[in-house]
């Protein structure tokens, strides 16, 4: 088992170092970050300023190297760097300390404040809207690709595999569309729901934030269409290879009921598949649902990069970058382990 985790631990430091390399060397060559900080107006030796202090006076392999020590979690930075960029975490050493620290991913161009904090006031939000999408998505699709199987060649099973089919074809964003307009606003008077709004509301009189969850419905039913099409096809496959097992007509066989084989014998060795496919969409959902975020105004990761792009402040998109591969790469890691838990026949080592 240790040695498994260490296998996957250095697999998923290589991706991250891939990523790092990547998102670095295509947002670097866009544009002119001091222009972008001052715009227009600022007089040249602002602008020399601010580009000692982003480091563009350096060559491109020096800044690589800068850039990597500060999204690095362990690095070495100055007494002057770790109170100049509030560097949060432990440091030892003299003028120069070792840092185990948080990974700094610089300022925002626009807003000025760090990126970090950025996107960790976005990501509750994200968690929000992927965590519901996947419930809706997973106990919807376990229910219907099992019914779906143990009802083959029914009307059932062609239903729900049809409906699947078309799950899969329709693109977010097509459906976010439809689904704001047709609910949030045709038949707002029945639903009560609204087509834009997040997971909090400013009172306009008291200025004070409060909480609701009834914007979260509609995003998180268009972002759960995709995964819960996929998880039914899933599911309804793998349930009926299992069905053909002989350990199943042995439990038949053996008097239990249909129902306590079905949901508590064959569905256990059905799963596998399904995690694979729970997992790496709740990653991807997780990571930021781009579209569906920005068309119905939730506040997450996604529409803070969308954001981004448009007023073209790197540092928050390259920050939003890793931190999606970071969550990609954690995730899969735990899906790997999930596995010996939920199917006894699969071992870990």
């Amino acid at each position: 088992m240790g040695k498994y985790l260490l296998r996957k631990l250095m697999y998923g430091i290589l991706v991250l170092a891939g990523v790092v390399t990547v998102v670095f060397w295509m947002f670097q060559g866009f544009g002119d970050p001091a222009r972008l900080v001052m715009g227009q107006t600022g007089d040249s030796a602002t602008i020399s300023n601010i580009k000692k202090e982003l480091y563009l006076d350096q060559p491109k392999w020096k800044q690589f190297l800068l850039y990597v020590n500060d999204v690095s979690p362990i690095a070495i930075h100055s007494k002057a760097e770790i109170e100049k960029k509030q560097l949060k975490g432990f440091f030892l050493g003299g003028e120069n300390k070792i840092a185990f620290k948080r990974p700094y991913l610089r300022r925002s161009y626009q807003t000025k404040k760090q990126v970090g904090e950025l996107l960790m006031e976005a990501l509750p939000g994200t968690i929000m809207l992927a965590v519901a999408a996947m419930i809706i998505a997973t106990l919807l699709g376990v229910f219907l690709g099992v019914v779906a199987a143990v009802k083959k060649d029914t009307w059932m099973d062609t239903t729900a595999v049809f409906s699947s089919i078309i799950g899969i074809s329709a693109p977010s964003f097509f459906m976010g569309i439809l689904i704001a307009y047709l609910f949030g606003f045709v038949l707002n008077k029945y639903t009560g729901l609204n087509m834009t709004g997040s997971w909090f509301d400013i009172d306009i009189e008291t200025g004070k934030r409060y909480y609701t969850l009834q914007n979260l419905i509609l995003p998180a039913v268009t972002l759960g269409i995709r995964p819960l099409a996929i998880i039914t096809q899933l599911t309804r496959s793998s349930m009926l290879d299992v069905l053909n097992q002989d350990y199943v007509r042995t439990a038949y066989a053996k008097g239990l009921s249909r129902r306590v084989v079905i949901w508590k014998h064959a569905l256990r060795n059905a799963l596998n598949p399904v995690i694979t496919a729970v997992t790496g969409w709740f990653a991807e959902l997780l990571a930021g649902a781009f579209f569906v975020e920005y068309i119905f105004g939730w506040k997450g990761i996604g529409k803070i990069t969308v954001d981004a792009l448009e007023k073209l402040d790197y540092p928050v998109v390259m920050g939003s970058v890793l931190l999606s591969a970071f969550i990609f790469v954690l995730i899969n890691m735990l899906a790997d382990l999930l596995y010996a838990v939920v199917d006894p026949r699969v071992r870990v080592g």
